[in-house]
């Protein structure tokens, strides 16, 4: 089956994109100014991401809240409707992460779920609701003035708080606004109606908004010490392996895979995320295996050059007797990257 193009295909192949499969999708990875261009100028000032292949399932009706608590890890209990909560889909038999998720609560009954591209339909089958992918696109406007650049074009989301979720309109299309994102940076991720998606992107771009593609997402997302399913998050990963104990709601009562992670929790983890940072601008990549004094202690899950610190970066599984401070060497294709385990985030957020 062919890979599922972009409301905004148009516009990104009308720029010069690169374009490269992602999750079922083919969606642009760089624009002509490049993947570090890209990632700075998100550090600095402002770009515009479109993340359509990210899944949307709208949960509605009175039994939508007791389903959603009952999959996932977190507690609604603990938000309302105008905001959006980060929880995991586990697997029922070992707790592994299925999905890594936001749930945008749009009012009293109505819940958007947003799962990872390929995720989309794993997650439909535990929750039911309706994939409402196709109807929209998401633009993710992510950088210290990411708001400020919004102000003339789209004021109702450029207002938009943290982790709130609001309904607007733009030109009298309705549209859903989240103070969301996956940058480290202040922003908003906007669902726009398909079929006016590449008017709001022309006029954000229009206002000064630089164009980003994946490849700037995922550095970013790594300066920032945040998980991408398929690698920090997956098959044999747990949340408290990925050091995110903290979307686990233990007093909510019962969820999908609590019996096996609470089990995991009682008898302690075998591995935990941890930091690297690398000596030079050589990058460290996924799946290299990480010593210890000359002992393998873990592999990284991800690893890139760092555009900020100049200089490598990666996360890792590692045992847990492995702390923030020991020295490591990273085997990259036979080669040896020295490094220390740092804390995360990288890169500390702007706001």
């Amino acid at each position: 089956m062919s890979d599922r193009l972009s409301p905004l295909d148009d516009r990104h192949r009308a720029l010069g994109a690169k374009l490269v499969p992602f999750g079922g999708w083919e969606m642009p990875v760089a624009y002509p100014a490049g993947t570090i261009e890209e990632h700075l100028a998100c550090r600095r000032d402002a770009v515009v991401f479109d993340v359509s292949h990210l899944g949307t399932v709208r949960v509605a009706g009175p039994d939508a809240f007791a389903a959603l608590q009952a999959a996932f890890t977190n507690d609604l209990g603990k938000v309302a409707p105008g905001r959006a909560q980060y929880t995991h889909l586990l697997d029922e038999a070992d707790a592994s992460v299925l999905d890594d998720i936001i749930v945008w609560w749009i009012d009293d009954e109505i819940f958007d779920v947003m799962p990872n591209a390929s995720n989309t339909d794993r997650v439909t089958a535990a929750i039911g609701g309706t994939d409402t992918t196709a109807s929209r696109s998401v633009l993710a406007v992510q950088g210290p003035q990411a708001k400020q650049r919004l102000a003339d074009v789209f004021p109702e989301a450029g207002a938009i708080g943290r982790f709130r979720v609001e309904r607007a309109s733009w030109r009298g299309a309705q549209c859903t606004v989240a103070g969301t994102g996956y940058t480290g940076e202040a922003g908003v991720e906007i669902a726009v109606p398909a079929d006016v998606a590449g008017d709001l992107w022309d006029a954000i771009v229009a206002a000064g908004v630089m164009p980003a593609g994946l490849g700037a997402r995922d550095t970013l997302r790594l300066e920032a010490g945040l998980p991408l399913h398929g690698h920090e998050l997956g098959q044999g990963i747990t949340p408290l392996q990925a050091g995110l104990g903290w979307v686990v709601s233990w007093d909510k009562g019962d969820f999908r895979g609590r019996k096996a992670l609470a089990a995991e929790r009682d008898r302690g983890v075998a591995r935990v995320l941890r930091g690297i940072a690398t000596e030079g601008r050589r990058p460290p990549r996924a799946e290299c295996a990480v010593l210890r004094a000359g002992e393998v202690v873990g592999t990284t899950t991800s690893g890139n050059f760092s555009p900020i610190l100049g200089h490598g970066i990666a996360l890792a599984l590692l045992a847990p007797t492995v702390g923030e401070g020991d020295a490591v060497t990273v085997d990259v294709r036979g080669g040896a990257l020295s490094g220390r385990i740092v804390p995360l985030p990288f890169v500390a957020k702007s706001s």
